[in-house]
């Protein structure tokens, strides 16, 4: 079954390389989406494939790479319009700040 999560992420979270940590696990998977930081200091990210994969790539992020750290992990069901905002012909892409 496919599934499509939105999440937002806050602690360290920023200015260590935390996008490209997910970007990278997200295509090593396999599964579709995007990350980006947020002005508030999170970082926002949609993920979007198989539920067993895409919840591996959300257990990645709750870890983060080695020099983050992860306080939060909101994660809700997101809807496959998210996948939108996605660079054309990225399957996975690092968006601007908002």
């Amino acid at each position: 079954m496919k599934v499509t999560r939105h999440l937002q992420i806050s602690g360290r979270v920023q200015g260590v390389g935390f996008r490209f940590y997910a970007q990278r696990k997200a295509r090593e998977l396999g599964v579709t989406g995007w990350v980006r930081n947020r002005r508030d200091g999170s970082v926002e990210a949609v993920f979007a494939g198989p539920a067993a994969t895409v919840a591996g790539v959300i257990e990645a992020c709750r870890r983060g790479p080695s020099s983050a750290r992860v306080e939060a992990v909101q994660d809700e069901a997101g809807n496959p319009d998210m996948l939108n905002l996605r660079q054309a012909g990225e399957g996975f892409s690092v968006l601007p700040t908002i």
